[in-house]
């Protein structure tokens, strides 16, 4: 198994692992809060090892039976505070749409290159959707810090999941 993000390279490093079509996702947990979710390759999937681990997985596998379905867990402080004010613009994003780098820059007063930036920082992937944010044009963009293969075709899967085209 490899880690997409390399943020937590081990399987063990993880508290719980989710299985979706053609990825995983391992979660990690600290005290009260999910500390970090990384893309996986697709791996076999692991229930939680706590309370807190076992509700992160419980709500993915509500998101994968309905791309409508709203997030509550508590997410662990993390990033700068201009990271923070866009994934906060990220979170407002409702399923089902979505936004361009640039119309998210203006509503935080910024700039889309900043706002794709931060986007790729995003510790909390699904969860802070930022696979709703494209580009102006209506291309995917980046994602994840990549601008092709495996994770730009993860965004595309959550993106047609939620049932943008």
């Amino acid at each position: 198994m490899t880690s997409v993000t390399l943020a937590h390279p081990g399987a063990a490093d993880y508290d719980a692992i989710v299985s979706f079509p053609g990825f995983s996702l391992g979660i990690c947990c600290g005290g009260e809060a999910i500390e970090a979710i990384d893309f996986l390759e697709p791996c076999d999937a692991r229930g939680g090892r706590d309370p807190l681990a076992q509700a992160a997985v419980r709500q993915l596998h509500a998101y994968l039976k309905n791309p409508g379905f709203r997030f509550n867990l508590p997410l662990a402080p993390a990033g700068t505070a201009f990271q923070q004010r866009v994934w906060a613009g990220i979170a407002t994003i409702p399923p089902g749409q979505t936004t361009s780098y640039g119309a998210l820059a203006r509503q935080i007063g910024s700039s889309p290159r900043a706002v794709g930036t931060a986007c790729g920082a995003n510790p909390y992937p699904v969860v802070v959707p930022c696979h709703r944010v494209i580009t102006a044009t209506g291309a995917l963009g980046g994602f994840a810090r990549q601008h092709g293969g495996f994770l730009l075709d993860v965004k595309r899967w959550l993106l047609h999941h939620e049932g943008i085209q």
